[in-house]
């Protein structure tokens, strides 16, 4: 019986030595070494999705409520943050998975929405004469975010097949 070869993030993989591998469903890259490769590549897409996330919530801000513009601005940023994820951090190609992962991606979205909300409350709370304390909060909340965030991606998301 001839070998098959299945795609398998960024190479192919006879589809016999993934069956037969003791942790075929746990890719290469869920490993030390793999965290390694992820770690930098995670970061810069973070940083980039952060900028433009407070960069569209500046400009929604004078418009919307503090609330609709987190939200708008977080589900925007999101999306493309999972699909650079997907490509870049996490090294999956094609179209196969991608509405699944995004799904999932979603998941880490409501929680990032929770805790950027639950800043934005406390914000408008404690201080509500300081609109200038908003970004600050945001960008404490996204670090939070932001670590959930390679947690559930790494583990949950992409973790394989």
């Amino acid at each position: 019986m001839p070998k098959t070869t299945e795609p398998v993030r960024d190479s192919t993989v006879p589809s016999t030595e993934l069956s037969a591998a003791p942790t075929a469903d746990i890719p290469a890259d869920v490993t030390e070494a793999g965290v390694a490769r992820q770690l930098p590549v995670f970061a810069t897409i973070g940083v980039l999705s952060t900028a433009a996330y407070l960069g569209l919530y500046t400009v929604l801000r004078p418009a919307l409520d503090a609330q609709p513009a987190n939200l708008v601005s977080l589900l925007v940023t999101a999306v493309a943050n999972t699909a650079a994820n997907r490509r870049f951090t996490f090294r999956v190609h094609g179209v196969e998975g991608a509405a699944r992962h995004q799904l999932q991606g979603l998941v880490a979205f409501f929680a990032g929405l929770a805790l950027s909300s639950g800043a934005l409350a406390v914000v408008h709370r404690t201080l509500p004469d300081a609109p200038h304390m908003e970004v600050g909060a945001l960008i404490v909340a996204n670090v939070a975010a932001t670590a959930l965030r390679f947690v559930l991606l790494r583990l949950w998301v992409f973790r394989g097949p």
